[in-house]
């Protein structure tokens, strides 16, 4: 019988990418970009989900208007909404 030193397998845990709106490769606020990168998909098919939800239904807007809002620029620690949520209590 032979005896090998094979080592199992070691498990890579492939973390997903935060969720932020990236500076570089975007179109408007960079909702579509950061959205295709979380996602592992192509950032043009996520655009063309974006203008179809627009054009059937207008889910579109609200839609990328929240993610803008609600999902950080790359570096910042914070989203839009934040701020204003921050400014608005002190206020």
């Amino acid at each position: 019988m032979e005896h090998t030193n094979a080592q199992p397998p070691e498990h890579t845990t492939t973390e997903r990418p935060l969720l932020r709106r990236p500076v570089e490769g975007r179109m408007l606020a960079g909702v579509a970009a950061g959205a295709a990168e979380y996602l592992g998909a192509d950032v043009t098919l996520v655009r063309i989900l974006l203008v179809a939800l627009v054009l059937f239904g207008g889910a579109g807007i609200p839609l990328y208007v929240a993610a803008w809002l609600l999902v950080p620029e790359e570096g910042a620690e914070h989203a839009i909404a934040d701020d204003l949520l921050r400014h608005a209590h002190l206020s």
